[in-house]
């Protein structure tokens, strides 16, 4: 008791440290900043990071939603219907023939591989 006692008359902050709240106000700080499940100073800046990465998913499948609804209402029209069914599943009309040319530089590495083989 005489050591605290030296201490407060030269360090008379110690005195207000030395209070029991105080004492249990900052060991309650330390336990939420440090300690805790979801500590202020390590889980959050992980879950920043999450909030972040699934904001931008969310902005963008809006604009991938957009994209389709635009492509949905043009495939309202049957010309449109035609014409991407022609051009992505190579369909065609009955008296009509269709003749696929690719060139060297638009094939994938893994066919020209193949071929090679």
């Amino acid at each position: 008791m005489k050591f605290f006692s030296k201490l407060t008359a030269k360090y008379p902050f110690l005195k207000f440290i030395g209070n029991r709240y105080v004492l249990v106000i900052i060991f309650f700080a330390v336990w939420m900043i440090f300690i805790d499940n979801y500590s202020l100073y390590f889980d959050h800046p992980v879950l920043d990071n999450e909030i972040k990465e699934l904001e931008e998913n969310k902005e963008y499948y809006i604009k991938e939603i957009k994209k389709d609804s635009t492509s949905i209402r043009q495939l309202q029209n049957p010309d449109q219907t035609e014409k991407y069914a022609r051009e992505k599943y190579y369909m065609k009309r009955e008296d009509e023939d269709i003749y696929i040319i690719e060139f060297e530089e638009e094939v994938p590495e893994e066919q020209t591989n193949s071929k090679a083989l």
